[in-house]
């Protein structure tokens, strides 16, 4: 049984929403503020996280950035802005998907079944493989990355879209396949996420971002992986 964590400063939402999760056989735990949220996630094993921007002591954005630090589990935001910035900035933060407030609750438990579907779909065609002499290496059985030695600290969605890459290395994926294999074919949302998704990627396993070595742009097409690799 998956275990969710809500975190919103409204009982109606948090009833509603933890109502609707129960239903569909999941565990929940509620929190109302940004304090709470984060004791929960150092205490409890949680699964998945539908985070409230709006919080009265902390900032979502700031909770889930330290939520980030402790453990890397889907993080679904709940936001009244309405902003493309706004928006894309909770993506850059580490989110895996938003939803704008007022929303239906049927379609946020359908929203966390497909993300939770994604974040499961681990099909590394090797138990671990390493890239350029061991400099990147990822560990299908403990989905773990390592830069250098280092471990490197994926979201979901970036885990997902590297093992993406990692399954069909030298193959150019356009924008829109990438968010199909990523994010699922029912995913409604602009399809430049997955740009995002992208860029925090780089920044997290490139030596330079600027001039990435492994994840290629291929102007006005896509993106593809390159490099030499060895399997365990």
């Amino acid at each position: 049984m998956k275990t969710i964590l809500i975190v919103d400063d409204e009982a109606k939402l948090l009833e509603v929403v933890s109502s609707y999760l129960r239903n569909e056989g999941y565990q929940t735990i509620e929190a109302s503020t940004g304090q709470e949220a984060i004791k929960q996630i150092k205490k409890s094993p949680i699964d998945f996280v539908i985070l409230d921007l709006m919080l009265p002591d902390i900032k979502g954005e700031e909770v889930c950035q330290l939520i980030r630090q402790e453990v890397s589990i889907p993080i679904l935001m709940l936001t009244a802005k309405v902003k493309e910035e706004e928006r894309i900035n909770g993506l850059v933060l580490g989110a895996d998907d938003y939803m704008t407030k007022p929303f239906s609750p049927r379609e946020l438990v359908m929203r966390v079944k497909t993300i939770l579907r994604r974040s499961n779909d681990n099909d590394l065609l090797a138990e671990r493989i390493s890239y350029n002499d061991g400099e990147l290496t990822i560990d299908a059985n403990s989905k773990e990355v390592f830069l250098k030695g280092t471990e490197v600290n994926l979201t979901p969605n970036e885990y997902k879209t590297l093992l993406v890459f990692a399954r069909h290395p030298k193959r150019t994926f356009s924008r829109n396949e990438l968010v199909e294999k990523v994010l699922g074919f029912d995913y409604e949302g602009d399809t430049r996420a997955i740009d995002q998704h992208i860029k925090n990627l780089r920044h997290k396993i490139e030596s330079n971002p600027k001039n990435p070595h492994y994840i290629q742009t291929v102007f006005g097409v896509g993106y593809k992986f390159k490099g030499t690799s060895y399997e365990d």
